[in-house]
């Protein structure tokens, strides 16, 4: 479905990718018998379909309007404007973001990874296909709505997969404030993001981690892969000897030739929000000891070899910061 839609020019072979996607993912998610995830795949189903019909209804009007289905000639401006909301649907970009943090709840781990990585792939596609004749203001107020109530909602999570949702959407919300002057960075920005999650889903799934108060015990298992994982946190919140950083600096530097310093200002302010919670997390993982007056289960030192994927993804999550352009 993702190589069918990031590989087509009609807008119909996009929409049948889109859907193939959708339906492919629904029994991931509803793999696990329980109503939570049941719940999460209807609410996955409803959100993705009406965001479909939506970006079919954009491209009939343009058609209707302009009488050919090219991607990238979206002139009107009504399609455009149609077709950015239902982008921000597909994406979870703030004011749709509702359904994201539910279902990767009710979502086990790897497919927690696939819906924030792969699934966001074609609809990013499609947005740097059509990124010239986008509206830049929609743009940027969904930029910094998604990087605020990203990092604001956030804060208050102790379950893991939402935290990691809600860290999602203020990354949308990066990619969408330059995807108009810079659709490359836009682009480099979602490989580095979706490389530095892969890294953290895997490492949580590897420890079997889903909440913030299971953290504080995991690290007796392996005591490495906790230290990398302090790290790979660190990179995902953007702190600068880390590759999460590249994507940040360049895409400051870039609005800022663009003459929009205000808007690169309040963002790297509102980044600071979710910051916060990175820093928790990585609190929990590596830093604080568990109050030893609670009843819990101390976990064993597991010697099973790590993944050697996760090997590779944790050390380019904290190295990559000297490929920058």
């Amino acid at each position: 479905g993702t190589t069918i839609t990031i590989s087509s020019n009609h807008w119909i072979m996009a929409w049948a990718g889109l859907e193939i996607n959708t339906l492919a993912i629904l029994p991931l998610i509803s793999k696990s018998h329980h109503p939570r995830a049941i719940e999460a795949a209807t609410k996955y189903f409803l959100t993705q379909a009406a965001a479909s019909a939506l970006v079919l209804f954009s491209s009939m009007t343009n058609a209707w309007c302009t009488g050919q289905w090219d991607i990238t000639q979206l002139t009107n401006p009504t399609s455009c404007l149609v077709l950015t909301s239902a982008i921000a649907m597909k994406l979870g970009l703030v004011p749709f973001h509702f359904w994201f943090p539910e279902v990767l709840q009710g979502a086990p781990l790897t497919t927690g990874l696939l819906l924030s990585t792969l699934m966001k792939l074609p609809p990013i596609a499609l947005l740097y296909m059509t990124s010239p004749s986008l509206n830049p203001t929609l743009l940027t107020t969904l930029a910094i709505l998604s990087t605020a109530l990203g990092g604001w909602m956030g804060l208050n999570q102790t379950q893991i997969r939402k935290i990691l949702a809600f860290s999602s959407i203020s990354h949308l919300g990066w990619m969408a404030v330059i995807i108009i002057y810079n659709p490359k960075l836009t682009l480099l920005n979602f490989y580095l993001y979706a490389m530095m999650t892969a890294a953290i889903f895997l490492t949580l799934n590897t420890i079997k981690v889903l909440k913030l108060s299971t953290l504080m015990t995991a690290w007796t298992k392996t005591p490495p892969l906790s230290a990398m994982l302090l790290l790979a946190l660190l990179s995902l919140a953007g702190l600068p000897p880390l590759t999460g950083f590249l994507p940040k600096w360049l895409i400051i530097q870039e609005l800022t030739k663009q003459d929009m310093a205000p808007a690169a200002t309040l963002i790297s302010l509102l980044s600071l929000l979710s910051l916060f919670f990175y820093l928790r997390l990585a609190y929990c993982t590596a830093i604080t000891l568990p109050p030893h007056t609670t009843n819990h289960m101390k976990q064993w030192r597991t010697n099973k070899p790590t993944n050697i994927m996760i090997a590779i993804l944790t050390t380019m999550t904290v190295t990559l910061l000297p490929i920058s352009p």
